[in-house]
């Protein structure tokens, strides 16, 4: 137990704070502004409101519909998940990718509560015509923890991190 609050301590509460953060800095410096590139264009500041999921999913639902799926069943499976991986014995790789989830998923809801529905986005990466969707602190968290999890359920990740510990 000492190494999961030593880890929600190091990764959670950290990320939910940084992303708090962030999301308000991108709300005083850059909400209303032209977008800030840099690396000739390949990474940019640019302020952006998602009502939606990822890539503006379900953007377009009425507004009793968004709120149903995206803070009221997001925040249940959110809590359910932060019990899991509070109550199920697992490893400190395991637990920290379930952290990474969940500080990223708790970030954009704890926004959407305050921003009447809303997700504040405001970093974008571009090679040539080819970009992303506009991005945040959570998101990147919610991406890493995904990848980390893919990595942990192959045959080779479970195989290094059986070998770690």
């Amino acid at each position: 137990m000492k190494h999961k609050l030593l880890l929600i301590l190091l990764v959670f509460l950290p990320l939910v704070g940084c992303d708090r953060y962030t999301k308000q800095q991108a709300v005083i410096f850059l909400k209303g502004q032209e977008p800030l590139t840099f690396l000739n264009g390949f990474f940019s500041l640019t302020y952006h409101e998602n009502t939606g999921a990822m890539l503006s999913l379900g953007a377009y639902l009425p507004e009793n519909i968004r709120f149903m799926i995206f803070t009221f069943l997001v925040g249940v499976v959110l809590v359910g998940g932060l019990i899991y991986v509070l109550v199920k014995p697992m490893n400190k790789v395991n637990f920290t990718i379930g952290l990474l989830i969940l500080s990223g998923g708790f970030g954009n809801l704890y926004d959407r509560a305050l921003n009447d529905g809303r997700v504040v986005d405001f970093m974008l990466l571009q090679i040539g015509s080819l970009k992303t969707g506009v991005f945040n602190v959570a998101d990147v968290a919610i991406m890493i923890g995904l990848c980390g999890f893919i990595f942990a359920s192959s045959k080779w990740g479970r195989q290094r991190i059986n070998q770690s510990g």
